[in-house]
């Protein structure tokens, strides 16, 4: 029920203010010292009224960062693929749900995220402590289980709408706080 609240406000935004979301995430995201030192981030392509990612994305690849993309298996896993630009980018769907773009090259496999130096993480809301709500579908729960069996440490970060930072999101036992959310305002660490 919260994620659909969440959802229900953000596919209210007008998409002008989405737009000007995007540049503002991505100037405050280009900012982090994490960003700026990552040869790898793992991330993803934002659909709908998602907070946007493609200006990053080209960014990051303007600074020679590698960047990794997933790939919806259908057991809700991810695989990852390289973003070479929108133009390497393929719109698939996915049972009845949105479509997403995904990298339509060479799959590199599920463990390929543990290389990034930095994870953008999508979700709905992160409360006060850091803990982030997702969409439910366990793919990024799966990402992070991945990561902490590797000892992989990337920082883990979240783009996300002002008003989705909020005092307090459910929790359970396997899920772990970020290190920091960005949005249009600001950038707010956790630990």
């Amino acid at each position: 029920m919260l994620r659909r609240e969440f959802l229900k406000v953000r596919n209210s935004l007008p998409a002008d203010d989405v737009r000007a979301a995007a540049g503002a995430l991505a100037e405050r995201a280009l900012g982090l010292p994490e960003l700026a030192r990552a040869r790898t981030v793992a991330a993803y392509v934002s659909v709908g009224a998602e907070p946007g990612t493609l200006a990053l994305l080209d960014a990051l690849r303007a600074r020679s960062v590698r960047v990794l993309l997933p790939v919806l298996l259908p057991d809700n896993d991810l695989d990852w693929g390289t973003y070479t630009g929108e133009g390497s980018l393929a719109r698939v769907e996915r049972g009845g749900r949105m479509a997403l773009f995904e990298p339509a090259g060479e799959r590199l496999g599920p463990d390929a995220v543990t290389a990034a130096d930095v994870v953008l993480l999508p979700g709905l809301a992160v409360d006060e402590r850091g803990m982030r709500l997702g969409r439910g579908g366990g793919s990024y729960d799966r990402v992070l289980a991945r990561l902490e069996r590797a000892r992989s440490r990337p920082a883990l970060l979240v783009l996300l709408y002002d008003s989705e930072v909020v005092a307090h999101v459910p929790e359970e036992p396997h899920d772990r706080p970020v290190d920091a959310v960005v949005t249009p305002s600001g950038v707010r660490r956790f630990r």
